[in-house]
């Protein structure tokens, strides 16, 4: 009877109420028994689909596009989590929090926009904008400012000296705006750290390439406006285990949803997010020991603002009771050389999620594909400053560490992703949390056990 009511509450809802389900130890052990006939592991490894995964991508950065913090496109974003969480039958909550104000505009030169980094604690410019000559100031030294440097935007190459100090020459020699460029190749534009200095002139940076090329041109067009008072929003989907049990531990599967200004972000971080969002719909009717918490962070790129909100939150008994995050950030690239899935850790040591991904990996046979690697700039980071074990999943080149070169451009399409390497992502990170998650069940003896609705038929038909 106890196997009958099991599967019944897997397909059709409820807990066990009835005399049968609150009776003897026998009865529970073969609950308990039926359980153990799950090879969990198999049955995820047939279920997650990376096609589904890309669809989810698709739609993040395809029709709903960039998903600047505390946009219109992110708060799209965040309803489509919630929308996909509720059709798997989670309960979703959400958290909306304050984001800090900032700069955010463009820089026009010959027609053409080119990508740009803001610095924050400079000055806006007027709504329609500053439209300027360039005025070559080398590495901004106080002796590379001449009388020609008023009223014109002064070109400065990094190096020499701190990006403050740079802007207060420049504003003191009677410049109306700052453009700083790279002294190192990339095709991610500078973004100028003023290290708390408040500029009273617009300041922003770009690449070596465009800064070395605006030395050539006449004039530019700069249009900052000032982003105050928004919100942003964590998405929160909780799944508790199959056998209802007081203060169960805590597992984090996270990723964030935004991008920065002007990317799709199909990789950075529809991946992450798309994996994460398949990964709960196979997870929904595993049986498990364990709470699972999916989190979809809003505001990561403009400073982890989003995880810091979320863990800030949590209790000291929550602390207590969590046993790792898995978060996934940038997955699926197909670019060539990204040849490895870093599991990066904030301090460099190895953890459970590591240990738990290099098992995975290498019962997977992907033992080649991952690596340990010490990393921070990502959602994990605000896990591991609490005590929780935490790690990032990303794909970079082995032998650099480099990115995919189209990395916070707007070249960071939908095209430049990889199925198989979602696949791989996928399977792996599954792997490693269904080995966190996936425990002996106990039933108590003389205590009612309460089973957790989750339902599938498909995979009903295959447990019953």
């Amino acid at each position: 009877m106890a196997v009958v009511a099991l599967t019944a509450l897997l397909f059709t809802g409820g807990s066990v109420s009835s005399p049968q389900a609150d009776a003897s130890s026998s009865k529970g052990q073969t609950v308990e028994a039926s359980l153990h006939q799950f090879d969990l592991d198999k049955l995820f490894l047939k279920h997650f689909n990376a096609e589904n995964t890309y669809d989810h991508i698709y739609h993040l950065s395809e029709t709903i596009g960039p998903r600047v913090a505390g946009s219109e496109e992110e708060k799209a974003a965040a309803a489509y989590l919630k929308r996909e969480f509720r059709k798997n039958l989670y309960v979703v909550k959400e958290q909306e929090f304050s984001i800090p104000d900032r700069l955010q505009g463009t820089l026009e030169v010959n027609g053409e926009n080119l990508a740009i980094g803001t610095a924050t604690g400079a000055a806006p410019t007027s709504e329609e904008g500053l439209t300027a000559a360039l005025y070559d100031a080398g590495l901004g030294a106080p002796e590379e400012f001449s009388e020609e440097a008023e009223g014109k935007i002064a070109v400065i190459s990094r190096g020499g000296t701190t990006f403050a100090e740079k802007a207060s020459n420049a504003v003191n020699a009677g410049a109306v705006g700052v453009i700083i460029y790279n002294n190192v190749d990339s095709l991610v534009p500078l973004t100028p750290n003023l290290a708390g200095t408040e500029i009273a002139i617009p300041v922003v940076g770009v690449s070596r390439e465009d800064g070395q090329n605006l030395l050539q041109e006449q004039e530019a067009t700069m249009t900052l406006e000032a982003l105050t008072n928004q919100t942003s929003t964590n998405v929160i989907a909780t799944r508790k285990p199959l056998i209802s049990k007081p203060n169960p531990e805590i597992v984090y599967i996270t990723a964030h949803y935004d991008s920065v200004p002007g990317a799709p972000g199909a990789n950075d971080n529809a991946s992450g997010t798309g994996t994460m969002l398949e990964m709960a719909r196979v997870l929904k009717f595993l049986p498990i020991d364990k709470e699972i918490r999916f989190i979809g962070f809003g505001a990561e790129e403009i400073g982890l603002v989003g995880a810091r909100e979320y863990v800030n939150q949590l209790s000291d008994k929550e602390i207590e009771r969590s046993v790792a995050n898995f978060n996934m950030d940038m997955v699926g690239t197909n670019w060539e050389r990204a040849d490895t899935l870093f599991v990066n850790v904030t301090d460099g040591e190895p953890n459970l999620v590591w240990e738990a991904s290099q098992k995975a990996a290498q019962k997977l046979g992907y033992e080649n594909e991952i690596g340990l690697k010490r990393g921070g700039s990502s959602d994990h980071v605000a896990f591991h400053e609490v005590g929780i074990p935490s790690a990032n999943y990303i794909r970079q080149e082995r032998a650099t560490g480099s990115l995919e070169p189209w990395y916070h451009t707007p070249f960071d399409t939908v095209e430049n992703i990889s199925v198989d390497r979602l696949q791989v992502a996928g399977e792996i990170v599954g792997q490693a949390v269904i080995s966190t998650i996936k425990k002996d069940f106990k039933w108590n003896k003389g205590k009612r056990g309460e089973i957790n609705n989750l339902q599938d038929e498909e995979i009903y038909t295959e447990i019953k």
